[in-house]
């Protein structure tokens, strides 16, 4: 069992003398320091910073990442509408203003806080695999996987919707408002038309296959075929309609109606790759309710989703692992910090990787991968001074034999949602299409997911079956981490959350150590440079001040990768005084509040 270490903030100079070796470990063995590969398929890309500050409110608050968006969500708090109802009036803005992220077309996980009756509750909208898809979808006639790309932009990748249903099952629940006063604000966008912002223009600009997609490329591209420049009008009749449709119906029509027949006959006749996908593959989803995952740590608690997302359970872990330290905000005052929560994230991931998949097509050791004794043996395994390297999963109890897949990119087009109302109800939601603009495929006036990229494209390995392979109504592994927190008599205290792919359990942990360890507020959490290990590399962000001791982390043995690292964390602190709401510079994030 590791002994409690305390560390303060260390300089640049003791964090290398204390680069040696300290206790049962083998001195270190120095990494490298490198670029980021270039040829790596690119995610949401980095589109520069903008200045980020705390805002503070009395009744309540929002934070997203448009100030469109977060302007619609404000004004249904302002009438009276709970945090569930302005969450879902978010989103569909954001389906408008910011479509390489989210939309109808995609999925999303969600925590809902009921303040009165201090009551918690998830919600998963995780996109399923069509009827039609088999283990081998994303090898090629080789027996070898395709190309990342070549999957993404095709009806290979689109798995089936689920983030209205999951809407639609948090509003029965949650609501306060009527359904359709909640479709008011995209409708409006939509029809009188908004315009393109920075960080669209600068991604459409960045795309190869949309210009090329036959749907989407006459919403997005100019007729020469150069995307549509910053501050131009864009409008969306269509989706306007679609709106309209599903607000005077509900999910009817999306699921097992025209919407759902559309949807179908889009990816069986895609573009590229075409694919079966059939009408009654949308009539069987059905959105989750399930209970929502929370485990201690020092002094609060702290909550997220269940699988089929592993983030919630990577989190857990990590957190679970660093106890026994007292961390700072991690970042160049403090190497130690950032040093052993990139080895707690090396053990975390190889977990993740080996056992979390969808638990109703494997039986996912929840519990096991939780379990006290459990993490306690695998945090013995994290020097003080040296890095592990490549961490091997464990054996938790409960376990069952799989597979570890070759690692695979998994990308980053996803929006982070957070909200506390005037009752003291919050919301995070983190809503997803996957890759920036998803499979590229747009229909009825919103883009389809590329989710199914999420799978492992290799089904076995060495006859062993791989947890998170595709297989026919399956949901794809996520890595989906909304959180909230709450102090020792129940209080809120706490709502974040990120998108970033598999990236964002080290987004989540770096803020939430930032703000819980290092008392910072959630702008000053949010802008601390980005670092992750996921059981690899350790990388850093690139173009921040963490270029000063990628040598110190070389010398303690970590592989040092520099590369763009996009998180979208959007938090709000709840505190005796009022609430305290931060974005992330890396995105056009709006803090809102009265």
């Amino acid at each position: 069992m590791l002994r409690t270490r305390w560390f303060v903030v260390f300089s640049l100079v003791s964090s290398i003398a204390l680069a040696g070796c300290s206790g049962p470990f083998p001195p270190c063995t120095p990494g490298k320091v490198e670029a980021s590969d270039a040829a790596a398929p690119a995610p949401e890309a980095a589109t520069g910073q903008q200045a980020s500050i705390a805002v503070r409110a009395q009744r309540h608050m929002i934070v997203a990442a448009n100030p469109l968006a977060a302007e619609a969500g404000r004004e249904i708090l302002r009438q009276g509408g709970s945090a569930v109802d302005a969450a879902i009036a978010t989103a569909l803005v954001l389906n408008l203003v910011e479509p390489q992220s989210s939309g109808l077309g995609g999925g999303g996980f969600m925590l809902a806080f009921d303040a009165q009756h201090n009551k918690l509750q998830a919600f998963e909208g995780r996109e399923t695999a069509p009827a039609s898809a088999k283990p081998d979808r994303f090898l090629g006639a080789d027996g070898k996987p395709l190309e990342f790309e070549d999957a993404q932009a095709s009806g290979l990748s689109v798995g089936v919707p689920g983030i209205l249903a999951m809407y639609e099952l948090a509003h029965r629940q949650f609501g306060k408002l009527p359904w359709a006063a909640l479709f008011a604000p995209a409708i409006h966008l939509a029809e009188a038309g908004f315009a393109i912002s920075p960080r669209l223009a600068q991604l459409l600009a960045d795309d190869e296959y949309l210009p090329h997609s036959p749907t989407a490329a006459a919403y997005f591209y100019q007729a020469d075929g150069r995307p549509k420049p910053v501050g131009s009008i864009l409008r969306n009749p269509e989706f306007a309609q679609t709106l309209k449709t599903i607000a005077a119906q509900g999910t009817a029509p999306f699921y097992r109606g025209p919407i759902a027949a559309d949807i179908a006959s889009s990816v069986s006749e895609a573009w590229r790759h075409p694919i079966e996908m059939t009408a009654g593959d949308l009539a069987a989803y059905r959105a989750h309710a399930p209970d929502a995952l929370c485990r201690p740590y020092r002094d609060w608690k702290v909550c997220s989703v269940p699988p089929p997302s592993s983030g919630g359970v990577a989190l857990l872990q990590i957190l679970t692992m660093l106890e026994p330290y007292r961390l700072g905000a991690p970042g160049t005052g403090n190497v130690e910090s950032l040093h052993l929560v990139t080895q707690a994230e090396a053990l975390a991931y190889a977990d993740r990787a080996l056992y979390l998949g969808d638990p109703d097509f494997v039986p996912v050791p929840t519990a096991g991968l939780l379990d006290t004794k459990y993490l306690a043996k695998r945090g013995d395994q994290i020097s003080d001074a040296c890095s592990m390297g490549k961490a091997l999963p464990g054996t938790p109890p409960t376990q069952q034999a799989f597979a570890v897949p070759p690692t695979q990119y998994e990308p980053a087009g996803t929006t982070q949602i957070s909200i506390v109302d005037d009752a003291g109800n919050a919301v995070s939601l983190t809503a997803t299409i996957e890759s920036a603009f998803g499979s590229k495929i747009m229909v009825h006036g919103f883009l389809l997911n590329n989710e199914l990229t999420d799978f492992a494209s290799i089904p076995e390995v060495d006859g062993r079956p791989v947890a998170n392979r595709v297989q026919p109504g399956k949901r794809p592994r996520s890595s989906i981490t909304p959180v909230m927190v709450f102090d020792r008599e129940g209080r809120l205290v706490l709502v974040t959350g990120s998108p970033g792919g598999s990236a964002i359990i080290g987004y989540v942990t770096k803020a939430l150590i930032a703000m819980l360890d290092g008392d910072l507020d959630p702008a000053s959490a949010a802008a601390l440079p980005n670092f992750v290990n996921r059981n690899g590399a350790t990388e850093l962000e690139a173009g921040t001040a963490l270029s000063s001791i990628a040598p110190v982390l070389a010398e303690r043995g970590h592989d040092v990768r520099f590369t763009d690292l996009t998180s979208g964390l959007n938090s709000i602190r709840v505190t005796a005084e009022g609430l305290v709401g931060g974005g992330d510079p890396r995105r056009e994030s709006a803090v809102l509040g009265d």
